[in-house]
């Protein structure tokens, strides 16, 4: 049994059952736990919304709240919160649909026991834990523990409206590593995948915590600068320059590291759409990649 407290929260509006619950936890040997309750569902996402607790215990008859209905809206309230429903008799169809709309594990009220609850419990924190586990997975990229495409755009977009909301200007950038080829056919791909790793720390050392960055292609990569003004542009730009200039200067570098960069801001006074806004930076980078081919051509050492 672990010895932290565990924080429950119990949303149950019989009193007879909330009491049966309560008892029944005391019951368990070396388990500590603050039991919070409440007898409806609006109660609990107040409740959710300042101190989200270590596990729900959910009754799906509530007086503001009835059946899946429940389950949805109080995982939409505490999305990273394990929720384990109690059901009456008869309702072995709607637990295990409770499952497919948010809850992640259910116990029967006729099985109401110390050591049943806390099985459910453990369970609904397990299971819980290895699905944010595999969201995570989703969402970052393997090789330079950045956001993928995915986790970019999910976070983006979710930024984008909340600044389409408040008309907050924000920037975005569109990056791309120079003669990828010429490194890996030079060096092989061993290589070529530390040149990407290189190019997403100088990045992530040139922005900000609040920045979002993702690698969203094989040796592309995007950032979204967040409540920029009209010099963060600038700012992020000379700080990747910076950051090259060091890493190409470190001893045992065989080539010299060259990011090619678009920027385009916002226009805070129209509906900014985080598509549109990676394809214009998309085409400013290509610009800046055509100017760049005037210049010599990389060098490499053996």
């Amino acid at each position: 049994m672990p010895t932290a407290i565990t924080r429950i929260l119990l949303v149950e509006d019989n009193p007879g059952d909330a009491r049966l619950v309560k008892e029944a936890l005391s019951e368990i040997a070396n388990l500590r736990f603050e039991l919070a309750h409440c007898e409806r569902l609006s109660k609990a996402v107040e409740i959710c919304s300042t101190a989200a607790p270590d596990a729900i215990l959910l009754d799906l008859g509530l007086p503001d709240s009835q059946g899946l209905d429940t389950v949805r809206r109080m995982h939409s309230a505490a999305p990273g919160t394990p929720i384990a429903v109690l059901t009456v008799r008869n309702e072995e169809e709607l637990a295990i649909q409770s499952l497919h709309a948010g809850a992640q594990d259910y116990l029967p009220k006729t099985q109401i026991s110390g050591p049943l609850i806390w099985r459910a419990i453990r369970y609904a924190m397990e299971r819980q834990r290895i699905q944010l586990e595999l969201l995570n997975l989703s969402l970052i990229d393997e090789l330079t523990g950045l956001n993928n495409r995915r986790g970019f755009l999910a976070l983006g977009e979710h930024y984008v409206k909340l600044a389409n909301r408040s008309g907050t200007l924000f920037m975005v950038a569109f990056v791309d590593v120079d003669d990828m080829k010429k490194i890996n056919d030079t060096f092989g791909h061993q290589e070529g995948n530390r040149a990407i790793v290189d190019a997403a720390n100088v990045l992530k050392d040139s922005c900000r915590r609040s920045d979002i960055l993702g690698r969203i292609g094989g040796d592309e990569f995007a950032i979204l600068i967040t409540d920029a003004d009209t010099t963060c542009g600038n700012v992020v730009l000379n700080r990747i320059k910076q950051k090259l200039d060091s890493r190409n200067a470190s001893l045992g570098c065989h080539y010299p590291l060259s990011l090619s960069v678009g920027l385009v801001a916002a226009n805070v006074t129209q509906y900014a759409d985080l598509g549109r806004l990676l394809d214009e930076a998309d085409a400013a980078m290509y610009v800046e990649k055509q100017r760049k081919r005037a210049a010599p051509a990389l060098s490499v050492t053996d």
